[in-house]
């Protein structure tokens, strides 16, 4: 009976300073596995560093090492998400490559999908990083998870190992900009969470910004709950509703004391002010349902590489 396969999926974008002690690490953790055949494939965001270079040297020494090389940045999403598709092994282990997913967890990701687990997350539950964040992090997931229909996952990244039955049925989906941590749940998969500690970075800038953490915050709202549109048309009527009983109000007072009535400028400036404020904060919850709705309309390919390295025998 041939062994089962794996690939180890991750992706990188400026990242010369650790990726070669994300391949070593790796490698090493691998080494520990007995009777699965497993391979590395890891998705460069065109990086403007020495990291294609670099990659480019450990692809020559080892075969198993799979590289895609991608035309433009194309993402903190879509790259990943990407890179999964491209495989067809048994099961695909995604972590990322800054050393913050720690490599050490192989093992036992591994061993918990031999026992029968179709996915096995790691859920990062204490963090050396901005303590701060990881709070806020906590809030959000409380958040989502009450405004979904089907469970959320509080401090999950994706990190984890998935089955290739999961794998088919997502790359039939064909999400072009895929809450992929979201889809488990969803779909019904119940995975098994084993905890860990993120480590702080040690080498390297990070790539999280507050315009990448609003996208995938934003990006696990929408694609799990319309709560936030019900919210708003509610949030809406009920605005108009006082507004228009103001409008009434002084209008009547207006022609009662007619002479005698003086509208005043502060509550003009402050109801005006809220109305605004309401009014754009509707349409930006719209404009983000919409910006995702014209993802999908536009049809456009998740990702166009540049070029394959050791997928010959593909």
């Amino acid at each position: 009976m041939p062994n089962k396969t794996l690939t180890i999926v991750s992706a990188c974008y400026n990242e010369a300073e650790i990726i070669q002690d994300f391949y070593t690490s790796v490698k090493k953790n691998i080494s520990k596995i007995s009777d699965i055949d497993i391979d590395v494939l890891i998705i460069d965001n065109a990086s403007t560093d020495d990291t294609r270079s670099l990659l480019e040297k450990l692809a020559s020494k080892d075969k198993k090492l799979k590289l895609i090389f991608n035309k433009r940045n194309f993402g903190h999403i879509r790259s990943p998400y990407w890179a999964m598709m491209q495989t067809n092994s048994d099961a695909v282990l995604y972590l990322a490559s800054d050393m913050q997913d720690p490599p050490e967890l192989i093992p036992e990701l591994v061993d918990a999908w031999l026992k029968g687990d179709e996915v096995v997350l790691g859920v990062k539950t204490r963090s050396k990083t901005n303590f701060l964040f990881h709070k806020i992090r906590g809030l959000y997931y409380t958040f989502l998870k009450k405004i979904t229909e089907h469970d959320i996952i509080h401090h999950s990244t994706g990190f984890g190992i998935y089955s290739k039955r999961f794998i088919d049925i997502i790359k039939k989906i064909n999400d072009p900009y895929p809450y992929l941590r979201g889809m488990i749940t969803e779909l019904g998969f119940k995975p098994k969470l084993i905890e860990f500690t993120q480590n702080r970075r040690e080498k390297g800038v990070t790539k999280n910004n507050l315009y990448t953490l609003y996208d995938i915050g934003m990006l696990g709202i929408i694609s799990n709950s319309i709560v936030p549109l019900r919210i708003i048309s509610f949030f809406g009527f009920i605005i108009s509703f006082i507004s228009i009983l103001i409008g009434i109000y002084y209008f009547f007072k207006k022609l009662i004391f007619w002479s005698d009535f003086s509208a005043g400028i502060a509550p003009l400036i402050i109801l005006t002010s809220f109305l605004f404020g309401a009014l754009f904060l509707v349409i930006g919850f719209i404009g983000e349902y919409l910006a995702h709705i014209l993802r999908y309309i536009n049809n456009r390919p998740i990702i166009i590489e540049e070029k394959r390295i050791n997928f010959d025998d593909d």
